[in-house]
């Protein structure tokens, strides 16, 4: 039954000056009839028809006949804003002739991505942005100033504080990156160079995206034993700059750290009680990925070069003190618990864990893992976290839904399976099979709250005047398809995705649409 909010029809007018169409506008005029409306707002479903004209949607309610309007019968179908992914690593990925539709999110319901976290990305923001515009994108692009590239292109991979002059460039870069349009600025604080980097350098210049009302966006320095200091120290940046912040993948990584999720959720609800704006975004899966070096070789080590790296595994002192610590980092259980996800070298070693490749070629697991340093390194997946942790997180109501994934294409690559699946498994696995946290909060994770987290404007709830990105899915089959052992594969159930009016999906079939647009923050 259609509530009595729906059933008036709601018309998009205004007395104020109209600015130009974008150019990118379709001339396209679509309603979905009977649809089961999810608004973003994690508010009551209700029963409406939605009226898509251009690329707004035009009225929600009890529509009637439109000229020339294309009718979609929704009965059973929910209709809900696009997803909005708050952290991915699709930068690079998105300027490639294949990549550049972004089919692996499309798929999945995504229509917005969110480029530049871990502190990696290109830090001349104007010239990337333009160049995404000029070869077109199939969903929407926004970007945040990479604090680790930032950092390399002011003072190299160097394991020390800035000079005062290095500061000031790192903080120039983070003001035109502002100024071009960046969301705030993220940092990567496990990775290179950003990993050298004390508080205080991150809280000057958090404070230049602060300025322009930017956010700070933080993979933390730890997530494991040290996720509590880890927590307070991105509080910390935020109360010492004046930025909103947010904790990129939350977890409790590690068996050690298992079971501290909740003190996490704790010293984040105490600083959102003191007035802070605390924010955190989350992958449904018990498993991460990175690289290997990453998880395995300490921070001291990584300093420079790869040829640098090399230099020390042989050197006769830090040879060996570089081994043991690796080995000692890898423990009794990483062998089984880490899994090569790509390995151009050996591409037959990629879905293997470590401990299978040592069994298999008659070698200890330690000397696997420094032959792949040897030779630049590979991307992993961590299977690392509990499922307890996962949910504890999933249920708070200040934690987004986002994939921590990149562009995708069907290859010999065995990567995690995020990049396909991380929204219909939110939603269709622990929403409507789990129950875990109702169907409405699971899609406010995915639209309304990025939104808000961004302060995007026009964008995350399904509203009268609102851009028209748009997802119709089938709540009985839209699930994640795509596994640890076979990533390479789309999602069910979506039956239409619209990228600012643009049909991605239609009737179930996926379009080659360069719907996208990239979406610049207002400057200050």
């Amino acid at each position: 039954m259609r509530s009595a909010a729906a059933a008036l029809v709601l018309c998009f007018t205004s007395s104020a000056a109209v600015p130009a169409a974008d150019p990118n506008t379709p001339d396209t005029s679509t309603i979905f009839r009977a649809a089961t409306v999810y608004d973003g707002t994690g508010g009551k479903p209700f029963v409406a028809d939605v009226h898509v004209k251009g690329d707004k949607i035009a009225a929600i309610g009890t529509v009637g006949k439109v000229d020339g309007a294309t009718e979609v019968s929704a009965e059973g179908l929910v209709i809900c804003p696009g997803f909005i992914d708050l952290h991915t690593h699709c930068d690079y990925g998105l300027g490639g002739k294949t990549g550049r539709l972004n089919k692996n999110y499309v798929t999945q319901g995504c229509t917005t991505v969110v480029t530049g976290n871990c502190g990696s990305g290109p830090v001349n923001a104007a010239a990337y942005l333009q160049s995404l515009e000029a070869g077109g994108v199939g969903t929407n692009v926004i970007h945040l100033a990479p604090h680790n590239d930032i950092r390399q292109s002011a003072m190299g991979n160097a394991n020390r504080p800035p000079t005062a002059e290095e500061l000031k460039k790192m903080e120039a870069l983070v003001e035109r990156a502002m100024k071009d349009g960046t969301w705030g600025l993220a940092t990567g604080l496990i990775y290179n160079p950003g990993t050298y980097a004390k508080t205080d350098e991150i809280i000057a210049l958090a404070r230049v995206a602060a300025r322009h009302g930017g956010l700070y966006a933080s993979h933390i320095r730890n997530e494991s034993g040290g996720l509590l200091d880890a927590i307070d120290e991105a509080i910390t940046i935020g109360k010492e700059s004046g930025c909103r912040v947010h904790i990129s993948h939350i977890k409790a990584s590690g068996k050690s750290a298992w079971g501290t999720s909740g003190r996490a959720v704790g010293l984040i609800e105490t600083a959102r009680k003191n007035g802070q704006t605390v924010t955190a975004d989350q992958y449904p899966y018990t498993a991460s990925s990175t690289s290997l070096r990453a998880t395995l070789v300490p921070s001291k080590y990584r300093e420079g070069s790869n040829k640098e790296f090399v230099a020390r595994l042989d050197d006769p002192t830090t040879g060996p003190k570089l081994k043991t610590d690796v080995e000692k980092a890898l423990g009794t259980e990483g062998a089984k618990r880490i899994q090569i996800a790509r390995y151009a070298p050996n591409p037959k070693w990629q879905g293997k864990t470590i401990a299978v490749i040592a069994a298999d070629e008659k070698r200890e697991p330690i000397d696997i893992v420094l032959e792949i340093e040897r030779n630049g390194g590979a991307q992993i997946v961590n299977f690392g976290m509990s499922e307890d942790d996962v949910r504890v997180y999933m249920k708070q109501p200040w934690v987004a839904t986002a994939s921590d994934g990149s562009v995708q294409a069907p290859g010999d690559t065995v990567p995690h399976p995020r990049s396909y699946g991380t929204f219909p498994r939110k939603i269709g696995y622990y929403a409507i099979e789990e129950k875990i946290v109702p169907l409405a909060d699971a899609i406010r994770s995915s639209t309304g709250l990025p939104a808000d987290i961004l302060k995007l404007k026009d964008r995350g709830y399904l509203k009268v005047g609102y851009f028209a990105d748009v997802v119709v899915f089938d709540p009985k089959t839209f699930r994640d398809a795509a596994t640890f052992a076979k990533p390479h594969q789309y999602a069910a159930g979506v039956k239409w995705v619209l990228v600012n009016g643009h049909a991605a999906i239609e009737g179930g079939a996926y379009k080659e649409v360069a719907g996208g647009r990239v979406l610049r923050h207002p400057a200050k």
